[in-house]
């Protein structure tokens, strides 16, 4: 039985308030735990965590990924491992939150799985985005590798005089087809076997839906082909929890253009009667109920 729970992640966000309720009113004993304090002692006793608090939990959830260096990064995703293979539950497990970090992997997964994804290319050089934004039919959708919220989503056609900072600080970014449309894409929460959706409306004047970048939300029933590709989308990259962004294209075809492991659901709660921090905890309570657990302490 599920009886504690590390959450990954800080102690100040809307998330973490709604899990820490939804813990309490499961008798579910939870920690947050911020990213900077944790770490790994090993010695010929074994392998042990810390704080505490991680190293006994039955079950991480991770809330946040937060950006550090590249050593930062390595090691954290080298302790989730670790703390998979002892037996702990791990959500999402370590695998597919890499896979999902990189755009360009997340692509090429969703391509590999037979999932309608936008034409993409690794590009590190603006003659390489104008090349591929001459394949794209002259318009391409410049993404840092790494990144969320539509932060540094910008539209290029052309203009290398134009070009975000994040494409010469980082030296290489991915370029993506243009997918014409009417404003507004579908987010779809896929937790386990349920699936929680929203509309996203984009701002006037502004091409990302985004929430965070003025985007509304709306309540939305999609239709059940939109459903199976998000499960089938999150099913690619091996993630449990995820939030998949689908796009209908101008003809209604819908395309996959984002899957988020770590995803946030505070506008989609304000479209929903559903618990969704609960169905989450359900989730991670099925994993626990369903993983052996030997030699975990």
């Amino acid at each position: 039985m599920l009886s504690s729970l590390a959450i990954l992640g800080s102690a100040k966000s809307w998330h973490v308030a709604e899990l820490l309720k939804a813990c309490s009113s499961q008798n579910i004993c939870c920690s947050v735990i911020d990213w900077g304090t944790i770490g790994s002692f090993a010695d010929r006793q074994g392998e042990r965590f810390r704080p505490a608090s991680l190293h006994n939990a039955d079950a991480i959830l991770v809330r946040t990924m937060p950006a550090g260096t590249l050593e930062q990064v390595i090691s954290r995703m080298d302790m989730l491992a670790r703390l998979s293979n002892r037996g702990s539950v791990v959500l999402n497990n370590p695998k597919s939150l890499e896979s999902a970090i990189d755009k360009y992997v997340t692509t090429t997964r969703l391509m590999d799985a037979g999932i309608p994804v936008p034409r993409s290319a690794i590009v590190q050089s603006s003659t390489d985005l104008r090349s591929c934004a001459d394949e794209f039919g002259g318009v391409a959708v410049l993404k840092p590798i790494f990144g969320s919220n539509g932060q540094g989503l910008v539209l290029f056609e052309g203009d290398t005089k134009q070009l975000p900072p994040f494409f010469s600080e980082a030296g290489v970014a991915v370029a993506q087809e243009h997918i014409a449309n009417a404003g507004w894409d579908a987010r779809i929460l896929v937790v386990g076997s349920e699936a929680f959706a929203m509309r996203r409306v984009a701002a006037d004047g502004e091409w990302r839906t985004n929430i965070s970048c003025g985007g509304r939300a709306e309540s939305f029933t999609p239709p059940q082909e939109w459903l199976q590709l998000a499960h089938s989308a999150a099913h690619a990259l091996g993630a449990n929890i995820a939030g998949v962004d689908i796009l209908p294209g101008s003809d209604g075809s819908p395309w996959v253009l984002e899957v988020n492991a770590v995803p946030g659901w505070q506008a989609l709660q304000t479209v929903t009667q559903e618990n969704i921090s609960a169905a989450i905890l359900d989730t991670i309570r099925h994993h626990f109920d369903s993983k052996p657990h030997v030699g975990r302490h």
